[in-house]
């Protein structure tokens, strides 16, 4: 049985590139939380005008400003004149486009630029298709990501902070920077809310909280004893990506693209003590075993 939401939100379950868009039509205001992957900007905006049935776009929401949850800001901004609210952390970083500090070259990944109207900071309430959203910090995936949070119907936007098997990849730590521990306090903050029903940023919304909450403790427990498990666990996700962005990938270019992505590359020397081709050939029979590529000739294809 799908999870109930209020009449006001409708969510339009993306695949695994671009993020769930969350749609809230309210009597008299509209908004988007997050915009998904930039190739897929002009299928964003067609959903968008398809929901809306001839309704402008007034507002859109970033739960945090990893390129595949804003990627189609650009577009839907120039289309809709909608205001664009991010989190206020990032707000230097956006307003200067440093592509640096907002993760997209140290990823790999693209994002056409974009401008924005308003910041979000914990503790700020936000008025979104007719229903009062608190704002909540959830650092660890990334150190800047916010949780939406509607109290009067236990309805949470987790982004990828919680999806019901898991969480997005902890970056911070494969910068050096603390992360488990920070995914562990969001988890427990998660936990003290009278959530019903959660909107993940990838994945199907769910009602299971409390189990989708246990596998999500279980699995910072896994990471957490082996912080390699979590670099091998990226450089598997940043390869699955380019994949399903491009769909093939010369077998011979693996390990030169590989060694392209800043984040790649110092997790391979720092920490992972691979040879370049080594961890191509690693990451690809990775992908193959997991059953989410395949091997055609000389290329290797999304699945």
């Amino acid at each position: 049985m799908s999870a109930r939401l209020p009449a006001s939100v409708r969510v339009l379950e993306r695949g695994w590139l671009s993020s769930n868009n969350v749609l809230l039509v309210g009597k008299d205001d509209t908004a988007l939380i997050d915009s998904g992957y930039a190739t897929h900007a002009e299928q964003t905006l067609a959903l968008v005008r398809h929901a809306l049935d001839g309704r402008a776009l007034d507002r859109l929401v970033n739960t945090h400003l990893h390129s595949d949850h804003c990627g189609g800001n650009a577009l839907l901004r120039a289309s809709y004149g909608c205001e664009v609210a991010i989190p206020a952390t990032d707000a230097a970083a956006v307003a200067a486009w440093d592509e640096e500090a907002l993760s997209f070259r140290a990823t790999g990944q693209q994002c056409p630029r974009f401008g924005f109207d308003a910041t979000l900071a914990p503790g700020k309430v936000l008025a979104l298709g007719g229903l009062r959203w608190e704002v909540l910090a959830a650092p660890g995936h990334d150190p800047h990501a916010l949780l939406l949070f509607c109290a009067d119907e236990g309805l949470l936007v987790s982004g990828d902070a919680l999806w019901q098997d898991g969480f997005g990849v902890i970056f911070p730590e494969l910068a050096g920077e603390p992360g488990f521990d920070e995914v562990a306090a969001t988890l427990d903050l998660i936990g003290r809310l009278d959530a019903r029903v959660v909107i993940p940023g990838h994945g199907a919304v769910f009602e299971d909280v409390e189990e989708a909450l246990a596998r999500a403790r279980a699995r910072l427990d896994y990471l957490r004893a082996d912080p390699m498990r979590n670099a091998r666990n990226a450089v598997r996700v940043l390869l699955k990506f380019l994949l399903l962005e491009r769909q093939a990938l010369a077998l011979e270019g693996l390990a030169a693209l590989l060694a392209s992505i800043p984040l790649v590359e110092r997790v391979r020397r720092e920490q992972l003590g691979m040879e370049p081709d080594e961890l191509a050939r690693w990451a690809r029979d990775e992908l193959l075993r997991a059953g989410v590529a395949r091997v055609d000739g000389v290329m290797l294809r999304d699945v």
